[in-house]
């Protein structure tokens, strides 16, 4: 079968190839399953470029750990009635920090455990389903860690982005008022049309000000945060007291300096969100979430660009321009 594949780590166009490897079977637990789809995230770009100096954890690595397609087969212990079910998968390739799987899901088939294979919902094509993954478990996890968000007041910073637009429509589907950031108009008018009620382009105005006119000067009660250095003064700023800040990145700089009394005085919470490693009950809550979502016409999949298997690069360096919209390689 074919897969793309990258044996160190480096730019997208100097170490990404394309070649035949053995198809894989299917073992005790797990599903086969032909990809119709693998969606790119800025993890997978940055795992092959060694980002933050991280290394090879594997000789060979495929990349890409979200995708949607059919089970083919099944391995043992895996009910055969599975068998012709869509799917969409979730952690195909592991986490940063730990060694993983090497096989993720730019390839024409993978093997992976049957419970990292959720059943594509109804509404949702497998375009849809590689959207879902780490972006989708990561915008869950963020928005429902403080509890329910009926009620609340919700800013979600960088809510055009492949998390943040999942946030902000989870957050609206919850029953929260939603303010999001953004960093253009066009972007507004996508966010707005995801649900939130209230967007500021953080360009041209102040996003202090819009969230205190839009909370009555109380503040958020949660903040969804897209680079917690980035704004980690604006969010100590606009934090309810007792608010709490769900972090799922901090891109520009991984060492930030933290205002510690800024947040204290206002008996700050944190939830540092980890979409690798999500406790199987939360798991579970989030993959309820998305089906009920996508079944009450409450989730949209935004996607920006189709490549094929041979054009991976291309498809890693438009994730790594930060162009809008789930970059997607299709296999076949």
């Amino acid at each position: 079968m074919k897969a793309a594949l990258y044996e160190r780590t480096g730019p997208a166009s100097e170490v990404l190839v394309v070649r035949d490897i053995p198809m894989p079977k299917a073992g005790p637990g797990e599903v086969l399953v032909q990809i119709r789809a693998s969606g790119i995230n800025p993890s997978d770009v940055k795992r092959r470029a060694g980002w933050n100096g991280q290394a090879m954890a594997h000789p060979l690595i495929v990349p890409h750990s979200d995708g949607a397609g059919d089970i083919v087969a099944v391995g043992s212990g895996v009910d055969a009635a599975r068998i012709g079910e869509r799917v969409w998968l979730w952690n195909a390739q592991g986490s940063y920090g730990a060694p993983g799987r090497a096989h993720g899901t730019a390839s024409e088939f993978i093997t992976i455990a049957s419970d990292h294979a959720v059943q594509l919902p109804g509404p949702l094509s497998y375009d849809d389903g590689a959207c879902l993954g780490v972006p989708a478990m990561t915008a869950f996890r963020a928005v429902s860690a403080a509890g329910p968000v009926a009620g609340t007041s919700v800013l979600v910073n960088g809510g055009a982005g492949s998390v943040g637009l999942f946030a902000v429509q989870m957050a609206a589907f919850g029953g929260a008022q939603v303010i999001a950031s953004v960093g253009s108009d066009s972007d507004a008018d996508m966010v707005r049309a995801a649900g939130a009620h209230q967007v500021v382009n953080r360009k041209t105005a102040s996003v202090a000000d819009a969230v205190r006119e839009f909370t009555g000067g109380a503040g958020a009660d949660l903040i969804v945060e897209v680079d917690f250095a980035a704004n980690i003064e604006l969010d100590a700023e606009v934090l309810k007291p007792d608010g709490m800040v769900s972090t799922y990145s901090s891109t520009s700089n991984v060492h930030p300096i933290f205002p510690y009394y800024a947040y204290a005085l206002k008996g700050a919470r944190f939830t540092l969100v980890q979409s690798f490693h999500l406790p199987p009950d939360i798991r579970r809550s989030g993959e309820e979430t998305i089906s009920a979502m996508a079944g009450a016409g409450a989730l949209a999949c935004h996607i920006g660009a189709h490549y094929p298997l041979t054009e991976i690069a291309s498809a890693h360096e438009r994730v790594e321009r930060g162009e809008r919209g789930k970059t997607l390689v299709i296999p076949g």
